[in-house]
């Protein structure tokens, strides 16, 4: 059995070898926790959004969408507490220049032994999932924050780092010991300037998050669109924190997209709509493929809720590299609307006609991360099975087992080989599939080397042109997963596809 780190390997590795996803400016060396989306990877992304905003937005009579932009004005980031409290504490080693989240670092100690114990002590760190010894360790959820840690069995002793341990313990990343700072706040947020001046007066921002762009633009799309309670603003977009250590692939980035709602109510209602939200969240993702028994909804414990949340739940995936975040409902109450008309001196409440009564609406938010979407439908889909080779023979392969809504590639086409008018009659099926689905041609190999290819891309269906096409007009349909073969008539073949595929 494939251990975490194995499996992602091989994941990573599918993804580059096939175009799913690059390392930023590689040839450069790269630019840690930036990523390019290569032509089946943006397909992929573009999919999950549009899913995304179908079901969210126009299928919907309550929702309405926004763009809001990147970069505004800093006061918006004073009023929503970005800038005096959107910080993680940070230590750094002073020998090797490690830098680390000192709320994520632990100190394992041996029990009954001095935390000055030399050898006897080791880090545990949930960013560099250091462990030394993966035997005497069992996996488990941490309830406080949530975190995903690895706690050493009843030998062992796991201590939160604090600053009396800068002292003694030693570094996670070069053992040396006393070289680490205290923690000390970082802003997370990048700093950039507006205008030709680059002083205090043009100082601005790159947005952490796209809920601000939705709160300050609340009584535009009210007064322009005339809504009423309830109804919600949806935003995807772009944002930018610069981690201290990003992780995990994809998953901890330093830009990185959002799908968010801003779901507006009275005050009275929504605990019903935060109920609401976290069930339909929950269904989304397992309607797409991923499976139940691999999400968990956790509610979040009263001392790691947000200060403007009433409650918060998190959606959570079990990755190859443990059990984390995919998307966040939270209460956020009247704090945004609250906040932004005491910065703005705007007002900011909701006055309804029906029962003449003018307050500010509460607001259930979910937030769901398209970068990590994305990686847990790639976790999710990757399979190694056997399948007959060109020869008939039980040959090891690996699939992309995505969701056909989601699959970059809906259908490939192939002639058998390149002669007797196969190409011809391939490249007219194509044409005609090409228009309503992103169809794929291919000639080049033996058709078993070009399944295989499909199969790693995770392209539902591959129609083959052959010797009986040419006696009787079909074709041969293969899936995927199941490598059944249909035989079905050329003219039947969009009828086929949108039966199998969904649309």
């Amino acid at each position: 059995m494939d251990k975490p780190n194995d499996l992602m390997d091989k994941l990573v590795s599918l993804c580059k070898r096939r175009g799913f996803i690059f390392q930023s400016s590689e040839i450069y060396g790269g630019l840690n926790g930036c990523w390019d989306y290569g032509p089946l990877g943006v397909e992929l992304k573009r999919n999950v959004k549009n899913l995304w905003w179908r079901d969210m937005v126009t299928s919907r009579d309550d929702m309405v969408g926004l763009d809001a932009s990147i970069i505004m004005n800093p006061k918006v980031w004073e009023a929503s507490g970005h800038v005096g409290g959107f910080a993680d504490p940070m230590i750094d080693c002073k020998k090797c220049k490690g830098r680390f989240r000192a709320d994520q670092l632990y100190y394992a100690v041996r029990e009954g032994q001095s935390r000055q114990g030399g050898s006897a002590s080791v880090w545990f760190s949930a960013i560099a999932d250091k462990v030394e010894d993966a035997s005497a360790v069992m996996e488990l959820q941490l309830k406080k924050k949530g975190r995903q840690i690895r706690e050493w069995t009843n030998d062992f002793e796991l201590v939160r780092y604090d600053q009396e341990q800068s002292e003694q313990a030693p570094c996670p990343a070069c053992d040396e010991k006393g070289s680490l700072t205290v923690p000390r706040a970082f802003n997370l947020m990048f700093k950039t300037h507006c205008g030709a001046m680059e002083d205090s007066s043009s100082v601005t921002y790159l947005r952490p998050e796209t809920a601000q762009g939705i709160f300050v633009n609340f009584k535009n799309v009210l007064d322009t669109q005339r809504l009423k309670l309830p109804f919600g603003i949806a935003q995807i977009g772009k944002a930018f924190r610069n981690e201290i250590n990003p992780r995990n692939y994809t998953f901890r980035s330093r830009e990185f997209e959002m799908m968010e709602v801003e779901y507006f109510c009275h005050p009275s209602q929504a605990d019903q709509w935060y109920q609401y939200w976290r069930k339909a969240r929950f269904d989304w993702y397992v309607n797409l493929g991923l499976r139940s028994d691999r999400l968990r909804l956790r509610d979040h414990e009263k001392d790691e809720l947000a200060h403007y949340a009433k409650s918060c739940v998190d959606i959570e995936y079990a990755f190859p590299f443990g059990v984390s975040e995919l998307e966040g409902v939270a209460n956020r109450t009247d704090f945004d609307l609250k906040r932004h008309q005491e910065y703005s001196g705007r007002d900011m409440s909701y006055y309804d006609d029906q029962t003449k009564e003018r307050f500010l609406p509460y607001v259930i938010e979910p937030s769901a991360g398209v970068d990590r979407s994305v990686l847990a439908f790639l976790c999710e889909a990757y399979t190694e099975d056997e399948a007959p080779d060109d020869k008939g023979l039980p040959q090891k392969r690996v699939l992309m087992r995505l969701h056909p809504k989601l699959a970059p590639i809906k259908v490939a086409v192939f002639p058998l080989v390149k002669k007797d008018r196969m190409q011809e009659i391939a490249h007219k099926i194509h044409e005609q599939l090409k228009g309503r689905w992103n169809a794929f041609y291919d000639e080049k190999g033996a058709v078993g080397r070009r399944y295989r290819r499909q199969d790693e891309a995770g392209t539902p269906f591959c129609i083959t042109v052959d010797g009986q096409t040419l006696e009787d007009q079909t074709v041969t349909i293969r899936d995927r997963d199941s490598l059944a073969q249909d035989r079905v008539s050329c003219d039947r073949i969009v009828d086929y596809l949108s039966e199998h595929l969904g649309n």
